[in-house]
C-alpha cells in the first residue's frame, strides 16, 4: 500500500476516464506505480509539473543528485515510438532519456526549464526557435525497422478522423470547413513520398519545446523537444502543426493575413514548401479541434474550430 497523493491535470483525468475501466485502473494504480519506479530507478519523486495533457509528470532527483523528470503516460498511448526517437536522438534536438519502461508507459528524462510558450517573446521569434529546433530534430536517423505503408500515412489517418468525428459529434463546425480539410488531406496523401520523410516530432508546439538548464551540444537553439510521436512524415507536417496554433493572435486580428504571414515565415526559415505547410496546418487545426471535443475539452477545441472558419 502507498499513501502517495497523485495530482493530475484535469485534461489528463478526462482522457483517462474516456478509456473506461482501463483508465480507471490506471488512475487507481498510479500511486503504487510511482513508488515502484522510484525504487527501481533509485529516484526521489517530487511535486507534479503542470502542462502534461496525457500523462503524469513530476520532478525527480536521482541517487547522485541529478535533477530529472518522471513521466507516466495514460495507457492509451504507445510509447515505443517516443522512447525510440529520444534514444536515437541522444540529446540532439530532444530531451535526454535517462531510463524507460515501455510496458508501463514510463520514462525518466533530464530536467528542463520553462517551455517556449511561457517565454515573453513575439510569435515570430517563437516560430524562428521552433524551426531551428526542428531542423536539428529532423536529423534523427531513420531506423531501418521503421517503415510506412502509404495507405497508413498521416494525411489519410487525419481524413478518417475528421470525417468520423464530425458526424459523431453532430456537425460542430461548418461543412465547408470539413470539406476544405478533407481536400487538403487528399492532396497531402497524394504527395506522399517516403524518400522525403523524416522522423517527425508530430506535435512540436511551444508547450512541447523547453529551454535547457545549461547550454549543451544538441540544443544550439537553447531549446529541445519533449513528447515526440516519432513516425515517418514529410517535414512540412511538423511545420503545419506549428502553424495550427496561434489562435489568440488569429482571433484578435486579420486571421487569414496573419496565418499566411506565419506560414511564409515557416517556409522561409526551413526552405520547405509553403503550400504544403498551409494545407497541413489547416488539416491539423480542424482535426485537433474535433479530437478535443471528442473527449470533452470544449474550451481547448473551440479556438481551433473558430479560426478554421475564419481561414476558409
Amino acid at each position: 500500500m502507498t499513501d502517495r497523493t497523485i495530482e493530475l491535470q484535469d485534461v489528463v483525468r478526462r482522457k483517462a476516464a474516456h478509456l473506461g475501466r482501463r483508465g480507471e485502473e490506471w488512475l487507481a494504480g498510479l500511486p503504487a506505480l510511482v513508488d515502484d519506479l522510484a525504487d527501481r530507478w533509485s529516484i526521489t519523486v517530487g511535486p507534479p509539473l503542470s502542462g502534461g495533457t496525457a500523462s503524469y509528470v513530476a520532478r525527480a532527483r536521482t541517487a547522485d543528485g541529478q535533477d530529472a523528470v518522471l513521466k507516466i503516460a495514460i495507457p492509451e498511448y504507445d510509447m515505443s515510438g517516443q522512447v525510440r526517437t529520444l534514444a536515437d536522438a541522444d540529446g540532439n534536438g530532444y530531451v535526454r532519456l535517462l531510463a524507460h519502461d515501455v510496458d508501463r508507459h514510463a520514462m525518466l528524462m533530464e530536467a528542463l526549464d520553462q517551455p517556449l510558450g511561457d517565454v515573453d517573446v513575439s510569435p515570430e521569434d517563437k516560430i524562428a526557435t521552433l524551426c531551428a529546433t526542428l531542423r536539428q530534430a529532423w536529423q534523427v536517423p531513420r531506423p531501418i525497422e521503421v517503415t510506412m505503408d502509404p495507405a497508413q500515412e498521416k494525411a489519410r489517418g487525419l481524413a478518417e478522423l475528421v470525417g468520423t468525428l464530425w458526424e459523431r459529434l453532430g456537425h460542430p463546425c461548418s461543412e465547408r470547413v470539413v470539406k476544405r480539410a478533407l481536400t487538403y488531406a487528399e492532396r497531402r496523401a497524394g504527395a506522399f513520398d517516403l524518400d522525403r520523410c523524416v522522423v517527425a516530432h508530430g506535435d512540436p508546439h511551444p508547450a512541447n519545446t523547453l529551454r535547457v538548464l545549461t547550454p549543451r551540444p544538441g540544443a544550439e537553439s537553447g531549446f529541445v523537444f519533449v513528447d515526440p510521436d516519432g513516425f515517418l512524415a514529410d517535414p512540412t507536417y511538423d511545420l503545419g502543426v506549428v502553424l495550427r496554433d496561434w489562435c489568440p493572435q488569429l482571433l484578435a486580428g486579420d486571421a487569414p493575413a496573419l496565418a499566411r504571414r506565419y506560414c511564409a515565415l515557416l517556409a522561409g526559415h526551413t526552405g520547405l514548401d509553403e503550400t504544403a505547410i498551409w494545407e497541413w496546418g489547416f488539416l491539423e487545426r480542424v482535426s485537433t479541434g474535433l479530437y478535443a471535443l471528442s473527449f470533452g475539452a470544449d474550451e481547448m477545441a473551440r479556438p481551433y474550430l473558430e479560426t478554421a472558419e475564419l481561414l476558409v
